[in-house]
């Protein structure tokens, strides 16, 4: 017998949702900080946009499971850039660059690609989630 074998859905779907959550508040902070004129980091705008409208919206589809699979790997994709652009070259190990949130996010997000949306979602609520029944 598995140890929580008969919860394995549940704790998935919770899973997405607290990390597309989560994801989505990163991307919705970038957001204000365009809107309110607040100063961005040093990185090109153009970037600083695509990464926030990338974090706000795949983290709400992730969230919700609506096409969460094709979501999740662009912002898995996405948060290795962030890692192999902004933190590795601060230095070769995550603890010492900073970059443990963007290698985390880059391997959940690829997870959730490959195991697509689940229960409680919006794709199982279509009839469309791979994974459900």
């Amino acid at each position: 017998m598995e140890f929580l074998s008969r919860w394995r859905e549940p704790i998935y779907a919770l899973l997405r949702i607290v990390v597309g959550f989560l994801f989505m508040c990163h991307g919705v902070q970038k957001l204000n900080m365009i809107f309110t004129g607040a100063e961005l980091p040093p990185m090109p705008p153009p970037l600083f946009y695509l990464t926030a409208l990338i974090e706000s919206l795949g983290g709400l589809l992730v969230m919700i499971g609506l096409f969460a699979g094709p979501a999740a790997f662009i912002c898995s994709g996405t948060m290795a850039v962030a890692y192999f652009m902004a933190h590795q070259p601060q230095g070769l190990l995550p603890l010492h660059n900073k970059g443990e949130l963007a290698a985390i996010y880059s391997w959940v997000f690829l997870y959730i690609a490959a195991r697509g949306s689940g229960i409680w979602s919006v794709d199982a609520a279509r009839g469309r989630s791979p994974s459900v029944g």
